[in-house]
């Protein structure tokens, strides 16, 4: 995570207010375009009929599913709460249609979780209040002995963010009006139709809508399915990962699943991410729960996580990830996963500031992570997807990026391939922060500036302790590419398109560059008296710093960008159509060509032959 005086330089862009168009439309229109990265879909959860398995014991549940029975036919369901304490490797339990208001369902056995063909299983994290006592002024309140007090992880700086954030906003507890969401207020005086108000000395929940006329839900579990390495149920773990298909998981405090590897998962108040702890080589991480699977799954609702996922191969593919708190996805430890063709929209939604918020965190030392094709949507208190701390060879690639902070971040890691990705209306496309060996090849970039940067962060003194020792030295982060690029700039947005920025402190200590090949980009803005590349370490200029109007400087200075093209006219967008998000080109502009793709893009992308610069190959036909 940075320090906060590291943050984005991005108050010169701002991300105008375009058409919103819903995940429908976005997915097809982007399906329209042939060979287009991303793909166009179908994203998120698919609907499916799944047949009952043929090998393996089959436990059926159901909402009012028999404790006692032993669930074997369709006659006699037992509950989801016996059926996880029977089951053994290979099992798979089946669920019938319907509600079910459970949670801290423990299990150690790699099985899988499904539906009865066709039918919905809602697994909520809520019950129904009903008993309600009404007060003066339109305000009532209810006796709650399920509640979920917390406060901020011990990093988190009051003195920087007390003022911005109240503390009651960490707490867990949620509060739901026919569905819809509350936000926590600090007495009842305050509560009007969207505010709930705890008073946690007493037990009591009060609200600002009268409950006879609604239905209340209140958090009354933290957790959904918690996946311990130890024993549980008189089972030894047998090491493997649950298989988890078109279930729904919403409405529950802190997360729906955790994963665990080493550790015993943490409370609310306990750092979640310290497994391992240090330097820690791959074959001594991420190995006690392996496997995990979740396909066609939908979490939404959660008050901070959708879920801690531990263990290496996780795939998480088809699903939908919502309205979560500070995190949707958090990898942790975790090498060899893939997430792929996933939703994931709507994290922050509590606008906690000073917690380092991501749609998608990959965190400590996760080896070989692919995010793939994904549409990373709709986070404008939240950054998109972000390798933070030890990780090595990620690959993001043909994700649709759209209304982040930061859309892919790149933090103390080694090596990641970027390539054939769309980011739109983000304060920044791209950050790599303190790191090495950063390729990025063929993105497209609108109204999302890409920013490079280093500075004398180091694990003496840090914040985080060992974080930084996880990742290249001081000296060590360089090693970057950026190259066959499309960047555009919108009418009234400006800055530089691209930086490369060192801390001053580091002039005279580090001179070599943190690029090894900058070349064949295309930068598309108006007129503006701001650079269009910042460049840096420079032998003199401001902080060692440098920033270049036009290409024909840049190359002067640096010897890059020998094969770049800057298009200043101001003739309108090259794409196809920004309002239908169609980020292809709409012709071919002066000066650009298509060009070999280079190698190691060309193998994540699938592309042969030449391509023009950016996410898509060819203009439109």
């Amino acid at each position: 995570m940075p320090k906060p005086s590291s943050a984005p330089r991005a108050h010169r862009f701002r991300r105008p207010s375009l058409l919103r168009p819903t995940l429908f439309v976005l997915a097809a229109v982007l399906a329209v375009t042939a060979q287009a990265a991303p793909s166009g879909g179908p994203y998120g959860p698919i609907p499916q009929r799944y047949e009952v398995p043929q090998e393996g014991r089959v436990y059926f549940v159901a909402p009012d599913g028999d404790p006692a029975a032993e669930g074997s036919s369709l006659q006699r369901p037992t509950t989801i709460e016996s059926a996880i304490a029977r089951v053994v490797t290979g099992d798979t339990i089946v669920l019938r249609g319907g509600t079910y208001r459970t949670g801290g369902l423990q299990l150690n056995q790699g099985i899988t979780m499904q539906p009865y063909l066709d039918e919905v299983p809602v697994l909520k994290g809520t019950r129904v209040a009903t008993q309600w006592e009404a007060l003066r002024d339109n305000v009532w309140r209810t006796k709650w002995d399920r509640l979920f007090p917390a406060r901020p992880l011990a990093w988190w700086r009051v003195e920087r963010e007390g003022m911005r954030t109240p503390l009651h906003r960490f707490n867990n507890d949620m509060v739901f009006v026919d569905g819809r969401p509350l936000l926590s207020q600090g007495w009842p005086g305050e509560l009007g139709e969207d505010g709930y108000y705890i008073d946690y000395d007493n037990g009591y929940v009060y609200v600002g809508v009268d409950p006879a006329e609604h239905e209340i839900e209140i958090t009354a579990h933290d957790i959904a399915l918690h996946r311990p390495s130890r024993e549980v149920h008189g089972k030894p773990s047998d090491g493997k990962g649950p298989t988890i298909r078109g279930l729904t998981f919403t409405q529950y405090a802190f997360r729906a699943i955790d994963i665990e590897d080493r550790k015993p998962s943490t409370g609310p108040n306990d750092e979640p991410t310290d497994d391992p702890v240090g330097i820690s080589p791959r074959s001594e991480h991420g190995k006690q729960v392996v496997g995990t699977t979740l396909e066609h799954v939908t979490i939404t609702h959660t008050s901070r996580v959708a879920g801690y996922f531990r263990g290496d191969n996780l795939t998480i593919r088809n699903s939908l990830i919502s309205d979560t708190g500070t995190e949707g996805i958090y990898l942790i430890g975790s090498s060899g996963s893939l997430l792929e063709r996933n939703i994931v929209r709507r994290n922050n939604v509590e606008q906690l500031t000073g917690y380092y918020p991501a749609a998608v965190k990959i965190f400590n030392q996760s080896y070989d992570v692919v995010v793939r094709d994904n549409l990373i949507i709709d986070h404008p208190h939240s950054n998109g997807v972000w390798y933070d701390v030890g990780n090595v060879d990620g690959v993001f690639v043909d994700n649709y990026v759209e209304g982040t902070q930061i859309g892919f971040f790149f933090e103390i890691s080694k090596g990641v391939v970027a390539a054939g990705n769309v980011f739109v209306d983000n304060a920044q496309g791209i950050r790599v922060l303190n790191s090495s060996n950063a390729r990025v090849y063929h993105n497209t970039f609108y109204n999302s500036p890409v920013l490079f940067d280093r500075d004398g962060r180091s694990a003496t003194g840090d914040l985080f302790a060992w974080h930084p020792a996880t990742g290249p030295d001081v000296d060590e982060r360089e090693g970057h590419v950026f190259e066959r690029n499309l960047l555009v700039a919108g009418e009234g947005v400006d800055g530089p398109l691209l930086e490369f920025r060192q801390a001053p402190a580091l002039c005279g200590r580090l001179t070599r560059p943190m690029a090894t090949r900058v070349d064949g980009n295309v930068y598309v803005r108006g007129a503006s008296d701001e650079p269009l590349v910042d460049w840096g370490p420079v032998r003199g200029g401001t902080d060692c710093q440098a920033g270049y109007a036009d290409l024909d400087a840049f190359r002067r200075a640096t010897k890059l960008e020998a094969n770049g093209v800057a298009i200043t006219s101001g003739h309108g967008s090259p794409f196809r159509s920004i309002e239908l998000r169609r980020f292809d080109l709409a012709h071919v502009p002066e000066g650009v060509h298509p060009a070999p793709v280079p190698e190691e893009a060309a193998q994540v992308l699938g592309w042969s032959g030449d391509a023009l610069p950016g996410a898509y190959p060819a203009a439109a036909e």
